[in-house]
């Protein structure tokens, strides 16, 4: 319980901006007519869902009140959430609980990946695992010191470069000390770049390519996405996945925007599991994904007025 109620406190802004929307929809009355499908697509858009998923759950959601004999909006309703939760692409493993993985942490400036990297650390070092992080920003200044602390407070080793070293060569000597000490988990941070840049985005290729070609583990590129970016993170997606194929998302500052949708859209559209949303700072905010308690989170409860 404690872990919904985190999230609710989180998605707080996207939820209310919502029910602000469907509050105009449901003030009509209870008739599921042509107006309703139309104006709850328009609700969901709005929403940062997409008009490609929208559609998709209007579609799903008018299929159930025929087949389900659902009698009024706020029916219709009840059953929101779980189709939102059906967009989500589901991992097909846990790769923060393998026996041993490698994962590369990708993303523009400011998105918070060496934080999310620390405190993935701390929580699976305090879970029992050998951890190794990998500090290959070596351009922004204070990342090495930054990944550094979060190295102390999780006791774990660091393995780092000088100011503007190649960062191919520091994940390249992580898992050289990742394969002495026998690590479980190897963490690498990459520095930000923008997705705009095919000169950087070519770099970035460098890296993962020595990364997966070095690592005696399962090697996994996830992509952290600042979630207050809303529309432009989908394409920001669209951009790492094309030069990277990552393998999954985490997101984070989700309490700070009321476009929390995104999440849903982004994973839908391009078939990427989300393993970690952040929904605060403090260092217990960065939760496991759960489609369900998301989609419940995020829409909320309806007052089912007109129940039969």
């Amino acid at each position: 319980m404690a872990f919904f109620e985190s999230l609710q406190r989180g998605l707080k802004k996207t939820r209310e901006s919502f029910k602000e929307q469907v509050n105009f929809l449901l003030d009509r009355g209870p008739e599921l007519n042509d107006d309703f499908w139309d104006d709850l697509l328009e609700v969901l858009i709005l929403s940062d869902l997409g008009a490609d998923v929208a559609e998709k759950i209007v579609e799903e959601l008018r299929y159930d009140a025929t087949a389900k004999g659902l009698p009024h909006t706020y029916a219709v309703l009840d059953e929101l959430d779980k189709r939102i939760a059906a967009q989500f692409s589901a991992p097909e493993v846990d790769i923060f609980n393998l026996p041993k993985a490698c994962v590369l942490f990708v993303g523009i400036n400011g998105t918070g990946k060496t934080t999310t990297v620390g405190k993935l650390a701390k929580e699976a070092k305090d879970a029992g695992k050998s951890v190794i992080l990998g500090s290959a920003d070596t351009f922004r200044a204070a990342a090495i010191e930054q990944l550094e602390v979060w190295a102390e407070r999780a006791d774990v080793k660091i393995i780092s470069g000088k100011r503007g070293a190649d960062p191919a060569s520091v994940c390249y000597s992580t898992l050289e000390a990742a394969d002495e000490l026998g690590s479980d988990l190897v963490l690498i941070d990459t520095a930000g770049r923008l997705h705009t840049s095919d000169d950087l985005m070519r770099e970035l290729e460098k890296v993962v390519n020595v990364v997966r070609k070095r690592a005696n583990m399962d090697v996994y590129t996830i992509l952290v996405i600042d979630a207050i970016t809303g529309q432009n993170g989908l394409t920001q997606a669209e951009k790492f996945n094309q030069a990277l194929n990552l393998d999954g998302l985490i997101i984070t500052k989700l309490d700070g925007t009321a476009k929390a949708g995104i999440a849903v859209q982004i994973s839908s559209k391009l078939n990427l599991p989300i393993y970690k949303i952040g929904v605060g700072e403090g260092i217990d905010d960065l939760k496991d994904f759960k489609a369900d308690e998301f989609a419940k989170a995020l829409i909320g409860s309806f007052d089912d007025r007109f129940n039969e």
